[in-house]
């Protein structure tokens, strides 16, 4: 039984949940071991908002494991959930952080009045104050980083020194309160969490970049594909390249050292059995994926990863697959099909793959010949077809996904990468279909 349930996604995610409530608030009861003698006891809404200072200073240090890019945590969830998951939990942390001191001031006790002058205010005041700014900082420049026109490498390292500076100064103002923190072990407790989210931060910006380095590609040359999308070949240099699972991703860092934090993700565009020549499928969409064309041979490359839990590997007992793709959604649906392709296996998949024109079908030769290597059935869907299609056409909804899934829907397992919007639109056809939410999986390929 506890092998099947080490097995079992569901329940190695629901642990991973148990966990972090666990680390969540264990250091807050800890406080309470030991507590300050009755005539030191003050009132209620002070010893709530002292609890909610805490209990966002812990879910602060508990981000940089969120974002260490740990795979054991990964492979339960898959970046994309635990990117959303970080955001979510980094307001409701700022939310905690920010009502600390406003409860603070509404009940306007004598000495939280003689806090509000910063310059007169004690050193410790003034750290919570510093600590506050930063945290303001991180999360205004996090939500409107586009508005305010700050490039995405300058934001990674704004947003790791402020998150550092907010953890930093708040314990030190904790520390120099010493209400709770006035025993040795409690301070040595809450000083470890400080130095464990500091150690994620150096594991993330010099450990693995300095493994990375260790272990260079080069690139063998870049591939025109239609639909404005660039294949990205790299081959190993001194070692056997990276094992990966079909569908999944990693972080590519080209030209520069990988300690300049200049990486951007993208989806394996090529066969898992193939780990000698791995491909990237790129659209040239941003400033930096306009440029992969002008990527010259003999580049050298730094890869992160593999990441995400949108491979087919993770579903071996299925009875087939219902692949489901948009646009520069295909390159991972891609690398499914070209891994099975080459295992010969012999499931059933049907891939209905929505385009604007014909001419912007990816892969479109390259998928029509692996219907001779896969029980493959493919279903095209144009938005602008042209006057002699005979497909087709439209966008992919719930009267066009009836005509082509199953009729047993839940005997398969159905892989979804498109925009947003068609994602949510299939997500809710296919659940009016009665296709089990345990046998969808969708892959967000914006990450950034």
């Amino acid at each position: 039984m506890r092998s099947l349930l080490m097995k079992n996604p569901v329940a190695i995610g629901a642990s991973w949940i148990g966990l972090y409530l666990l680390l969540t608030v264990l250091p807050l009861l800890i406080l309470l071991l030991y507590p300050p003698t009755p005539s030191d006891i003050r009132s209620f809404w002070t010893e709530f908002s002292v609890a909610l200072g805490f209990l966002g200073l812990v879910m602060m240090a508990l981000q940089f494991a969120l974002t260490a890019r740990i795979n054991r945590i990964e492979a339960s969830y898959g970046i994309d959930l635990i990117l959303q998951f970080h955001r979510y939990i980094s307001l409701a942390a700022f939310a905690f952080i920010i009502l600390h001191p406003l409860i603070l001031l509404v009940i306007r006790t004598e000495e939280t009045l003689q806090l509000l002058s910063f310059f007169q205010a004690p050193w410790r005041a003034r750290f919570a104050v510093i600590g506050t700014l930063a945290l303001i900082i991180l999360v205004v420049t996090s939500i409107w980083r586009k508005q305010l026109n700050i490039q995405y490498e300058n934001w990674r390292i704004l947003h790791g020194i402020m998150a550092v500076l907010a953890i930093g100064f708040g314990l030190a103002h904790a520390l120099g309160v010493s209400y709770y923190l006035s025993l040795f072990w409690k301070g040595v407790l809450w000083s470890g969490i400080a130095v464990f989210a500091l150690w994620l931060l150096v594991y993330v910006r010099l450990v693995k970049p300095y493994f990375m380095q260790k272990k260079p590609y080069l690139v063998e040359t870049v591939v025109p594909q239609r639909g404005g999308v660039w294949n990205l070949v790299l081959r190993p240099r001194g070692h056997e390249g990276l094992r990966f699972q079909p569908g999944q991703f990693a972080w590519i860092t080209l030209e520069i050292s990988p300690f300049r934090m200049r990486e951007h993700p993208f989806s394996f565009a090529s066969s898992a059995e193939k780990p000698d020549r791995i491909e990237f499928g790129i659209k040239a969409l941003g400033d930096f994926t306009k440029t992969i064309k002008d990527v010259k041979p003999g580049t050298k490359a730094f890869l992160d990863g593999p990441y995400g839990v949108f491979t087919s590997d993770r579903y071996e007992n299925t009875a087939g697959f219902v692949l489901i793709a948009g646009g520069i959604g295909i390159t991972p649906i891609y690398s499914i099909l070209l891994t099975l392709a080459d295992r010969n296996d012999e499931r059933p998949m049907i891939l209905i793959y929505s385009s604007k024109t014909r001419e912007d079908i990816t892969y479109r030769e390259e998928i029509e010949a692996l219907k001779n290597r896969l029980d493959l059935t493919v279903i095209h869907v144009l938005r602008e077809p042209p006057d002699n299609w005979s497909g087709e056409s439209g966008y992919v909804d719930r009267e066009l996904l009836s005509r082509y899934i199953p009729k047993r829907p839940a005997t398969r397992n159905y892989f979804i990468c498109a925009t947003p919007k068609m994602m949510d639109q299939v997500e809710r056809a296919l659940h009016d279909l009665d296709v089990p939410v345990t046998h969808v999986h969708m892959e967000h390929y914006n990450l950034v």
